[in-house]
């Protein structure tokens, strides 16, 4: 589909890279991937043919279409969501306005055994069966399937695109794109500005969609739900790995090793040529010799390695005071602004404990962040714990910065005894290695500042740390050391995050915030993504990613717009639809079945365990303690999961 060849960018002396050749064939779904500055926009900014490379060819075949999501775009703000969306049908609207024309030029008209009225009536006829073939106007509603997907109400349908932040207008910039149904998709960092749903619903559409994907991403989970080859820049080439993200990780961890292995060779030989040459410089008898280790030193091309890995840096939180049992309490917490953004909110978070905040944008996740740091008022009660001392990462954290100061000296001034150290290699950790840590902060840009006020934040001693938003500007190896940072940090913790890669393994309960309410599950970001998806599954609520059939596929026959899922079912399907229903309810029914054996057999065994507890031998058994602690913080989510299952049974049961 897309021949590259040759490919060679240079902006400076040194190119981002040169000798480029690949390929992008018919559904390929890459994977772009390499450090900060290697030139990953650059190179979808030359696809999509808004720059020019310094030499080589970029082929696209003519009728080949590409859609393009940058990280920043100009955005309109003059017409409302839904017109704006419209725009992607630019010909089907102009093809529907002839016909409707045309239409009431029929109808006008009393010539009708004249040859121009004929032609009328025959082009009409010709132009209508392509309308048909490109679907008629049942793009209206794959327009609303897409809005509603990447997590618009239908009520924001009619509200103009001025009203909404720049991430939401960015939302609108991708629904058009992907309603185009572009042959060659090519989006830089398009789940920047996505909910977990949103971000869901978009890897369903792209592994369902007929086009060709090429994108970048710092979202690991994104891109290996999504991506099935990855090309990597590094070193001023481009590798070519035909796997699956986690797959090339390993693959060039192995190709590191031998670069490092030849690295290491080509450096002792070189270094054994130059001891040749000094030693024997002056010597007549060697002179040839000499002459010929010289020119083999020029000739040798120089290995160069991978960036250093710093994934294995481990960074520990310095020591602060223990905080009291119950850092944060909420009673009956509400917010209300034009609207109401969430009431009635009632939860303890105890120490030690690591909470996720989710759920789609504008539900109040921030805001309630806003209340436990006092800086917005609010209704209820709401209690910061004994000797809590707070770490705040704010999405406007980076606006608190000393601008005058250089990024090194933003650090050096809250480090630590032997942090002091590795205040280079943290940095380095971070995309400011080298040159990086010499700029003063009011050079930087808004991503780079919140990594530095990440740093900043992660050597401050802290009980509590509360971070909105904290993987936004950080690429996943800086994710990965700030990520183990907080799992061994011993305090508390409260994350608002749509990465659920992230998230996995470091969070042990998930807060939902939705419809004015915010409810609590124990268990990690996939355990509640999973509880969630069978309760849709159950409701009959499970969003359909189903893309419509292009002109390609067949569909040549006369479309029909699809049905709304509000209208009433006809008879000849209500016993399908029974039947179906009695399945669910039995589904249920077995899940509450297997939940009530597995909540006996713990309390069976807390009994026992109790019963050895209470004796002298066993009172001080660790193993014994420890087990009695997991099968009670078990017994919990299970008894939750229980609750869960009954309301569920309950809804499902009164449909039949």
């Amino acid at each position: 589909m897309i021949s590259i060849e040759g490919l060679k960018v240079e902006f400076g002396v040194k190119p981002l890279f040169s000798g480029a050749s690949f390929v992008v064939n018919d559904r390929d779904r890459i994977a772009l991937v390499g450090k900060n500055g290697a030139g990953k926009s650059t190179l979808l900014k030359m696809i999509a043919g808004m720059q020019q490379p310094t030499a080589g060819t970029i082929v696209i075949p003519n009728d080949t279409t590409i859609g393009y999501l940058p990280q920043v775009m100009n955005l309109a703000d003059d017409t409302t969501v839904r017109e704006e969306a419209r725009k992607a049908f630019s010909d089907k609207t102009r093809l529907k306005e002839r016909l409707d024309r045309m239409e009431r030029e029929m109808g006008e008209r009393t010539d009708y055994e004249s040859a121009d009225y004929m032609a009328l009536v025959e082009r009409y006829t010709t132009e209508h069966e392509w309308f048909q073939m490109l679907g008629g106007e049942g793009y209206e509603a794959e327009m609303e399937r897409t809005l509603t997907g990447l997590g618009f109400q239908r009520s924001d349908f009619d509200s103009p695109t001025s009203e909404f932040s720049g991430g939401w207008r960015m939302r609108i910039e991708l629904a058009k794109i992907l309603l185009r149904r572009p042959d060659v998709l090519l989006l830089d960092e398009p789940t920047n500005h996505l909910d977990i749903e949103s971000i869901q619903w978009l890897e369903q559409f792209l592994s369902q969609s007929a086009s060709a994907v090429m994108l970048v991403s710092h979202d690991r989970a994104f891109i290996n739900n999504v991506t099935n080859r990855t090309l990597e820049i590094s070193c001023g080439q481009i590798i070519d790995y035909r796997v699956k993200y986690d797959e090339y990780v390993v693959l060039r961890k192995e190709r590191r090793e031998q670069q490092l292995r030849a690295y290491e060779n080509q450096q002792k030989e070189m270094a054994e040529m130059r001891a040749f040459i000094e030693r024997f410089r002056y010597q007549a008898t060697k002179a040839v010799q000499v002459q010929q280790k010289v020119k083999q030193l020029e000739k040798i091309v120089p290995i160069e390695v991978d960036e250093v890995d710093n994934s294995a840096l481990h960074l520990k939180f310095p020591p602060c005071l223990r905080s009291g049992d119950y850092p944060i309490i909420c009673d009956e917490v509400a917010k209300s602004y034009a609207h109401e953004v969430f009431s009635k909110v009632t939860f303890t978070i105890k120490r030690g404990e690591k909470v996720a905040f989710v759920g789609k944008n504008g539900e109040g996740k921030s805001t309630l962040v806003k209340c436990i740091m006092n800086e917005i008022p609010f209704e209820g009660t709401l209690k910061v714990g004994h000797n809590v001392q707070i770490g705040y990462f704010a999405q406007n954290q980076a606006q608190l910065l000393d601008e005058e100061l250089t990024v090194f000296q933003t650090i050096d001034r809250v480090a630590r005894g032997e942090i002091r150290l590795r205040i280079n290699d943290i940095l380095g950790a971070f995309m400011f290695g080298g040159e990086e840590k010499e700029k003063k902060v009011k050079v930087l840009s808004g991503g780079e500042r919140s990594r530095l006020a990440m740093i900043r934040l992660l050597l401050e001693p802290v009980n509590l740390l509360i971070l909105d938003e904290p993987t936004n500007h950080l690429d996943m190896q800086s994710k990965d050391v700030l990520k183990e940072a907080i799992r061994a940090f011993d305090g508390t913790a409260i994350i608002v995050s749509h990465d659920r890669e992230f998230l996995d393994g470091l969070v042990t309960k998930v807060y939902e915030f939705g419809g004015g309410k915010v409810k609590e599950h124990l268990g990690g970001i996939y355990d509640w993504l999973r509880a969630r998806s069978e309760s849709l599954e159950l409701r009959g609520d499970r969003i359909d990613f189903k893309a419509t059939k292009s002109p390609a596929a067949g569909n040549s026959g006369n479309s029909q717009p699809a049905a709304s899922p509000s209208a009433a079912p006809t008879s000849q399907f209500s016993y399908a639809e029974r039947k179906e229903q009695q399945k669910r309810v039995k589904r249920v029914e077995k899940a509450v079945k297997e939940c009530e054996e597995k909540i006996g057999k713990m309390e069976a065994r807390i009994k026992e365990m109790d019963k050895l507890l209470s004796t002298t031998e066993h009172a001080t058994d660790m193993k014994l303690i420890e087990e009695y602690s997991q099968t009670m913080k078990a017994l919990d989510a299970e008894n939750e999961r229980w609750l869960q299952l009954s309301e569920e049974l309950e809804t499902v049961s009164e449909g039949l």
